[in-house]
């Protein structure tokens, strides 16, 4: 597994992708945690983590230009405590994730239905 430091952040190739955002490609370094994102200083519109081993979404700074941020194949558990999801069928996009092995709905009006 590889840290996510400062000099993998500079190092990483950045380029303008087909959106004309500036994008940050972390992709495929079996990074397990987020952390030293203020080193991107807030140059990117997409950074994309795919590939990885993030098991949570913490350690992000405030990052006012950030607009995509992409997570696929990586081993983060789905947290939608205290939103407002209101039917089950709401949940029915997250069939086509076969690998999601744990789902919070605490606080959410939908735990409150029979058979929840």
């Amino acid at each position: 597994m590889v840290k996510l430091t400062t000099e993998l952040i500079q190092n990483s190739m950045q380029y303008m992708n087909p959106c004309r955002d500036r994008e940050l490609d972390l992709r495929g370094y079996k990074i397990p945690q987020i952390e030293n994102l203020g080193a991107t200083l807030d140059q990117f519109d997409t950074i994309d983590f795919s590939d990885n081993d993030v098991r949570k979404l913490d350690g992000f700074p405030l990052l006012k230009r950030l607009k995509c941020l992409l997570l696929n194949n990586n081993r983060i558990s789905l947290i939608l405590t205290n939103n407002n999801i209101t039917e089950l069928g709401d949940l029915d996009p997250l069939a086509t994730l076969p690998m999601l092995k744990t789902l919070s709905l605490m606080h959410n009006p939908v735990a409150n239905k029979q058979h929840y």
